[in-house]
C-alpha cells in the first residue's frame, strides 16, 4: 500500500464510503487495503496475518456489509471470536459501519441471557458474532443454523488456539456450508492453524502485513484505579506534578469532551475541546493553538483525534477507557514519537479492571498500575520548579527598577519575613494544598467484580505435559507466596487446565510467569 491509497480505490460502494467518512477514517491501513478488494471478489478463501491494532475488524466488516443480502432473513455469515469482550467489540464496530443499510448483526456469548439471544435470532439476523462455546450451545439446541452461510470469519484464530478452542472450531466448521468462503485472521500462523486451513479451506490467498511495533518502547504505559467521582481530581494531580505537561485527553462522547474541557478551563488550565460538532475552521484554529502550545491540553473523541499529528506530546490520557484494543493502540501511539519519551495513562474504575486486562492481553502490551500522586508530592514538585525558574532569572540581568523597589521594601523589614510575604503573595494559590480535593482509596484490582473474591485462571499445560493437580499447585506455590489450600477447583484437560484462586493473588501469579518470559502460560480464563 502506498501513501496515496484511499478507500475510494478499494471497490467499496458510495454508501460504504459515506459511513467510513462519518467514522473519521482517512485512509486504509495496510491490512484493510489488502483484504477488502480480495474479499469483495468473493472467489477465494483468505488467511490474513495482522496484529491487533491494525484495523482488522473494518478490513472484513466493510466488505461483509456490502455482500450481505438484506432481503433474506437467514444467517449469511458467522464471525467466530475467542472472548465475549471481542464479540461485543466486533459487533459494535461493524454495526457502526453499516450506515443506512438494513443490516442486522447480533453477538452471542456465554454469560448473556440465552432467552434474549433466542428472541433476536428468531427475528432474523444476517451476521452472528459468537464465542465457540455459545455457538455450539445454539447448534445443539438447533436455534442457530449455519448450513446456508456464505462467509465464515475466524478472528484472532491463534488466540482461540491458545485458549484450547481448536476442537470447538472444528466442530463448528463441520456444521457450515461447504461452499462458503472462509476468512481466517491471526496475529501468528502456527502449525495447528495451517492444519485447520488445509483441512477446511480448499485453497486460500495468504495476506501478510509486515509486523510492526504498534506501541513505542519510549511510551510508559500506566493505569490508575479510582472511583468515578475522583477521576477529575486524580487527572488534575497528574497534570500538576508533571513539568511541561503537553497532552491529549480522550473521552468517549462529544458531551463528555465539552464537559471535561470546560471543567479544566474553570480550574485554570489552558485546555480546549475538539470533536465532530465543531466546524472545520473551529477545528483548524484549535489545532493551530495546540501545535503552537498556546494551549497545552486538548480534549478529544477518538474520531476527532484521527487527524491530529503532533510528535512531541508528553502524555496521552485515557480519561474514558477505550472501547477496544484497537482504540487503545491508536490512542497511545500518539506519544513516544520521533525519539521523544512519553507517558500513556489510563483511568479505570474498579469494575473496568477486567476490560483493561483484556485490552492489555489482546494488544500484547504491558500496562503497569500506579498510585495517584499525593498532594504533598505535587506541592514539592511545584516548589522545585519555582526554585529552578528563580535561579534561571538570577543568572540574567534584572531590570534596575526592581533593585530600587527591593531596597525600599527592605528598609525596616526582616529580609526572611519579607521574602516569605512575597512568596505567599505570588504563589499562595498555586501552592495551597487545600486547592486539591480528597481521593478515596479503592479496593484495587477489580475486587468488586467477584463477591467471593476469586477468579479463574487458564493454564496452557495439561495431561500431555504430564501435569496433575499436585504438580500444578507446586508450580504455582514455587513462584508466588500462596497457600495450597487457596488454589481450588483444578481441572486438568489433555492440553490445558483451569484453577480458581483468590482475586488478589491472580494478577501476581500471571505477572510472575510473564516476568519469567512465559506470558502465555497462565492467563485470566475467559468464559465461552
Amino acid at each position: 500500500m502506498t501513501n496515496k491509497t484511499t478507500f475510494n480505490d478499494l471497490g467499496l460502494s458510495e454508501e460504504a464510503l459515506v459511513a467510513i467518512n462519518k467514522k473519521g477514517f482517512e485512509e486504509p491501513t495496510a491490512i484493510q487495503a489488502m483484504t477488502i478488494p480480495v474479499m469483495l471478489r468473493d472467489d477465494t478463501n483468505i488467511i490474513a496475518q495482522a496484529q491487533t491494532g491494525t484495523g482488522k475488524t473494518a478490513a472484513f466488516g466493510l466488505p461483509l456489509i456490502e455482500m450481505i443480502n438484506t432481503d433474506s432473513k437467514t444467517v449469511q455469515a458467522l464471525i467466530l471470536v475467542p472472548t465475549r469482550e471481542l464479540a461485543i467489540q466486533v459487533s459494535e464496530e461493524i454495526n457502526s459501519l453499516k450506515g443506512s443499510n438494513d443490516f442486522r448483526i447480533v453477538p452471542i456469548y456465554g454469560g448473556q441471557s440465552i432467552d434474549q439471544q433466542l428472541r433476536r435470532l428468531k427475528k432474523g439476523v444476517h451476521v452472528v458474532v459468537g464465542t465457540p462455546g455459545r455457538v455450539i450451545d445454539h447448534l445443539n439446541r438447533r436455534t442457530l443454523k449455519l448450513g446456508q452461510i456464505q462467509h465464515l470469519i475466524l478472528d484472532e484464530a491463534d488466540e482461540m488456539l491458545n485458549m484450547g478452542f481448536i476442537e470447538d472450531m472444528e466442530e463448528i466448521m463441520a456444521h457450515t456450508n461447504p461452499e462458503k468462503r472462509t476468512l481466517l485472521f491471526s496475529a501468528t500462523i502456527p502449525g495447528k492453524i495451517r492444519d485447520l486451513a488445509r483441512k477446511y479451506m480448499k485453497g486460500y490467498e495468504l495476506l501478510t502485513v509486515k509486523k510492526e511495533q504498534l506501541t513505542s518502547n519510549l511510551t510508559e504505559q500506566i493505569y490508575f484505579e479510582v472511583k468515578v467521582s475522583d477521576k477529575f481530581e486524580a487527572m488534575c494531580r497528574i497534570i500538576d506534578i508533571e513539568d511541561g505537561f503537553y497532552g491529549l485527553i480522550f473521552c468517549r462522547t462529544r458531551s463528555d469532551v465539552d464537559h471535561l474541557s470546560s471543567h479544566l478551563t474553570d480550574r485554570g488550565y489552558d485546555a480546549a475541546p475538539i470533536h465532530g460538532d465543531l466546524s472545520q475552521s473551529q477545528r483548524e484554529r484549535t489545532l493551530d493553538k495546540f501545535r503552537k502550545q498556546t494551549i497545552n491540553i486538548l480534549v478529544a473523541t477518538d474520531v476527532a483525534a484521527r487527524g491530529i499529528d503532533v510528535d512531541n506530546l508528553t502524555h496521552v490520557i485515557n480519561y474514558s477507557l477505550p472501547q477496544n484494543p484497537d482504540s487503545y493502540v491508536h490512542r497511545i501511539g500518539r506519544t513516544g514519537r520521533a525519539g521523544n519519551e512519553g507517558t500513556a495513562i489510563t483511568f479505570i474504575t474498579p469494575n473496568e479492571y477486567k476490560r483493561l486486562m483484556f485490552i492489555q492481553r489482546m494488544a500484547k502490551t504491558d500496562i503497569k498500575k500506579s498510585k495517584v500522586p499525593q498532594v504533598e508530592d505535587i506541592i514539592n514538585a511545584k516548589r522545585k520548579k519555582i526554585n529552578d525558574d528563580l535561579a534561571t532569572i538570577l543568572e540574567n540581568k534584572v531590570n534596575t527598577n526592581y533593585y530600587t523597589w527591593a531596597k525600599y521594601l527592605l528598609e525596616g523589614n526582616n529580609p526572611t519575613e519579607l521574602m516569605a510575604t512575597i512568596l505567599n503573595y505570588c504563589f499562595d494559590d498555586e501552592l495551597n494544598p487545600d486547592s486539591y480535593g480528597k481521593i478515596n482509596e479503592v479496593s484495587g484490582k477489580g475486587k468488586q467484580l467477584d463477591k467471593q473474591g476469586k477468579t479463574r485462571l487458564f493454564v496452557a499445560l495439561g495431561k500431555k505435559d504430564k501435569i496433575h493437580a499436585r504438580k500444578l499447585v507446586d508450580l504455582i506455590t514455587s513462584r508466588v507466596s500462596i497457600k495450597p489450600r487457596d488454589i481450588s477447583d483444578i481441572q486438568i484437560m489433555d492440553k490445558f487446565s483451569f484453577m480458581t484462586v483468590p482475586f488478589g493473588q491472580a494478577e501476581k501469579i500471571v505477572m510472575s510467569f510473564r516476568e519469567k518470559g512465559q506470558k502465555n502460560l497462565i492467563t485470566h480464563a475467559k468464559k465461552k
